[in-house]
């Protein structure tokens, strides 16, 4: 795919869904480690969110990689907005300010296993 093509693409899935990890690997069958741990810390929260596997297609994840200026996978996207790779999300998730992000931005989750 064309590097533009490859940029409107990832655009186009950013904004057509309110959660996006872009990650080596599926929710189901993550492939690395740090994609597993930002798959299981949403899975735990009960976050719906679009899993786009970059081992499928190298443009895209090169492309990812260009589109945020940011060199690593995961990398995970809420409501349009890169939130981070997997030290961020995880550090984030610990604090609350993960919680915080998807209630700044109306983005669903079980909030009863957050009080647990």
């Amino acid at each position: 795919m064309p590097h533009q093509d490859v940029q409107d693409w990832i655009r186009q899935t950013i904004a057509a869904n309110d959660v996006v990890l872009f990650m080596k690997g599926t929710k189901n069958m993550p492939q690395c480690g740090f994609s597993g741990q930002i798959a299981q810390i949403l899975g735990y929260m009960g976050v719906q969110y679009k899993d786009v596997n970059v081992l499928e297609d190298m443009s895209i994840r090169e492309g990812v990689k260009a589109f945020t200026n940011w060199p690593t996978i995961p990398q995970l996207y809420v409501k349009g907005e890169f939130v981070g790779g997997c030290d961020i999300v995880r550090e984030m998730f610990q604090q609350g300010e993960l919680q915080q992000v998807l209630d700044a931005k109306g983005v669903p989750y079980d909030k009863a296993k957050m009080t647990a």
